[in-house]
């Protein structure tokens, strides 16, 4: 597995293509693996959409922070979902 992160800039794709562009190199990532977002303004919304969608799952981390150019690196955690959950192995104590 590559260490080297993607990279891609949101600047060069329409406005309503972005999320789902970003979204779906996201999950496409394998745990400890990393995509670079430049862009043109914080992309606060997206970091707020991310956690909805997948909380905790993913560590983001600002190599440059404006004021015309924002550089963000997320990276993919490993997850360990046995614990927050009553569930071992996937036999549910319930």
């Amino acid at each position: 597995m590559s260490n080297a992160a993607s990279v891609i800039d949101v600047r060069t794709i329409a406005p309503f293509e972005r999320h789902a562009r970003i979204f779906g190199q996201l999950d496409a990532l394998a745990a400890g693996q990393a995509l670079q977002i430049v862009n043109d303004h914080d992309p606060v919304p997206l970091h707020m959409q991310l956690e909805g969608r997948a909380p905790g799952q993913f560590q983001w981390t600002y190599l440059q922070s404006g004021p015309d150019l924002w550089q963000i690196e997320i990276t993919k955690k490993a997850t360990a979902q046995a614990e927050d959950s009553c569930c071992s192995g996937g036999a549910c104590c319930g």
